[in-house]
C-alpha cells in the first residue's frame, strides 16, 4: 500500500512564486486599476530601482505583459501602455458589455451574504468618492475597479473572473486617460448611479437587472471617452511618474 508520503512524492515539488511573478502580479494590478495611462512609457531600470530589485524579474515581468498584449514595444524599443485607436476601442467595449454584463448576472443568482456586503462596501466608498470635490482620482479609479471585480468574483466562476481581468488589463488605462483629462465626470457620469442599480438588483436576486446597470455603466463611459475625442490624446511624452511601489 501506498503511504502518504510516496503519494505526495507523485505532485512534484511546489511551485513557489519568483520575484518575476511578483512584479508581474504588482504590475498587471497597476494596469487593471487605471495607475498608467494610455502611451506612457517604462522604464525597465527605474522600475527595477523603485522596487529595490535586479533588473532582471522586471524585465521577465515586462516580457509577460508584452505577451498579453497589456504592454508593448515600440520600433525605438521603448516600452509602453498601448494606445489603442478608436475601432479597437468600440470592440473592446462591446466585448466587455457582454462579458462583464453575463459576470453580473450570474452574480444576482450566486453571490453569498458575504460577497453582497463586499459589493455594497465598494459601491459606497466609490460614491464617497463622487461626492468628494477634492478626491484622488487614482483612488477613485481604483475604487471603481474594486467594485466591478467585487460583482464579478460573486459571479463564483473563476474562469470567467480570469477573462474579465485580461480585458481589465486594455480597459484599466483608458478609464485613467477619461478621468485625468475630466475630473468632473466623477460627479457628474452615470457611473455612481449603475453601480447602485447594479447592487440593488443583486441583492434582490435580479440578473437581467444587474447586467443591464453593469452594461449601461461600461457603454456609457466608452460613448464619453469615443465622443470627447479621448483616445486621440493617448500619446504622452517620457518615461511614466508613476510610483511603482
Amino acid at each position: 500500500m501506498t503511504s502518504a508520503v510516496e503519494a505526495l512524492t507523485t505532485i512534484g515539488p511546489i511551485e513557489r512564486q519568483t520575484l518575476g511573478d511578483q512584479v508581474y502580479g504588482h504590475m498587471r494590478e497597476l494596469l487593471m486599476a487605471g495607475r498608467l495611462a494610455p502611451g506612457e512609457k517604462l522604464s525597465l531600470r527605474a522600475t527595477a530601482e523603485a522596487l529595490g530589485i535586479s533588473m532582471m524579474p522586471v524585465r521577465e515581468a515586462v516580457s509577460r505583459l508584452v505577451a498579453d498584449r497589456a504592454l508593448e514595444v515600440t520600433p525605438n524599443r521603448a516600452i509602453r501602455v498601448p494606445v489603442l485607436s478608436v475601432e479597437q476601442f468600440r470592440e473592446l467595449s462591446a466585448v466587455r458589455i457582454e462579458i462583464e454584463g453575463f459576470a453580473a448576472e450570474r452574480a444576482a443568482s450566486a453571490a453569498t451574504p458575504a460577497e453582497i456586503v463586499a459589493i455594497a462596501e465598494a459601491e459606497e466608498a466609490f460614491r464617497r468618492l463622487s461626492l468628494d470635490a477634492g478626491a484622488d482620482l487614482s483612488e477613485a479609479v481604483s475604487r471603481n475597479k474594486e467594485f466591478h471585480f467585487a460583482v464579478y468574483a460573486a459571479s463564483g466562476l473563476p474562469t470567467l473572473f480570469e477573462i474579465i481581468g485580461g480585458l481589465w488589463l486594455k480597459a484599466g488605462p483608458v478609464i485613467n486617460l477619461d478621468l485625468r483629462a475630466n475630473p468632473e465626470r466623477l460627479a457628474t457620469g452615470g457611473a455612481v448611479r449603475f453601480h447602485a442599480d447594479a447592487l440593488a438588483a443583486i441583492r434582490v436576486g435580479d440578473g437581467p437587472a444587474a447586467r443591464r446597470a453593469i452594461a449601461g455603466d461600461i457603454r456609457g463611459a466608452s460613448e464619453f471617452i469615443i465622443a470627447r475625442g479621448g483616445l486621440a490624446h493617448a500619446a504622452a511624452d517620457g518615461f511614466s511618474d508613476i510610483k511603482i511601489i
